[in-house]
């Protein structure tokens, strides 16, 4: 439940923070896709191995590549070419997209880091 939360919120972030265009621009709905997939857990490597699907290398991005093209597909009538093309054109600068946690909360203990590093984000820069 947490997973799927966190990922509904991601995308919410997104919509406030980016304006996001859910309707008509298949590459903000892929950016969301991308990040939500990325920051929620839903490729820790836990979630993967229950799934039978993991591999050694790259398997995190491989995982988020393959979960934001199936989100995609979806909730849009297009072809898999489309959304691939879609996910491949952000998917560099969207997956290092850390926001609002700062980092990818693999697990409690990354969550609670990033919530740390949260709270102490503007903590050294004046208000000049």
């Amino acid at each position: 439940m947490n997973r799927v939360v966190t990922h509904e919120l991601i995308h919410a972030f997104d919509h406030c923070r980016a304006h996001v265009d859910w309707f008509t621009n298949v590459r903000h709905l892929a950016c969301s896709e991308v990040r939500a997939a990325n920051l929620s857990g839903d490729c820790s490597l836990l979630n993967e191995i229950l799934r039978l699907h993991f591999g050694l290398k790259q398997h995190h991005q491989t995982c988020v590549r393959d979960r934001a093209i199936r989100s995609i597909l979806a909730v849009r009538n297009i072809s898999k070419e489309v959304a691939q093309k879609a996910v491949d054109e952000v998917f560099e600068s969207c997956f290092n997209d850390h926001e609002p946690f700062g980092r990818i909360p693999h697990n409690k203990t990354y969550a609670r880091y990033a919530h740390r590093d949260f709270q102490n984000r503007d903590r050294y820069y004046s208000n000049i």
